[in-house]
């Protein structure tokens, strides 16, 4: 059975960081995991993929620059940095999403199993 468990979430200045983590367990036919974020009111949204095999890394163009992801034997990471308040939103980690090319589909769409969120605040 796959399991994903995102933490560290919380509240935040505008500037400042957040690191979520997201540990996984099961097996699971994939060679794309990434983070989205869903705002309220909002749709839900792609924020950064990684390859499972090989590390390549894709990102949303509102993110670039300032979000790193990156992976750990079990753990998936999602590094913000130069957090803004519309970066506020509950953060998901999901895994085997569509590998597009060299890149992860960021659609929700193409996402196969999800975490239960992390809540992510960022004041001005």
């Amino acid at each position: 059975q796959v399991q994903l468990s995102e933490s560290g979430g919380g509240s935040v200045q505008a500037g400042g960081s957040l690191k979520l983590s997201c540990a996984y367990s099961g097996n699971f036919l994939t060679s794309c995991m990434g983070w989205f974020r869903q705002a309220p009111g909002k749709t839900r949204e792609g924020v950064a993929g990684i390859v499972t095999m090989g590390g390549h890394t894709n990102y949303a163009e509102s993110v670039e620059g300032r979000f790193t992801i990156s992976r750990d034997k079990n753990t998936m990471y999602l590094q913000m940095d130069s957090l803004e308040p519309e970066d506020s939103g509950v953060y998901y980690c999901a895994a085997a999403l569509k590998r597009v090319g060299t890149s992860c589909s960021l659609d929700p769409a193409s996402a196969s199993y999800w975490g239960q969120g992390t809540q992510v605040t960022v004041s001005s």
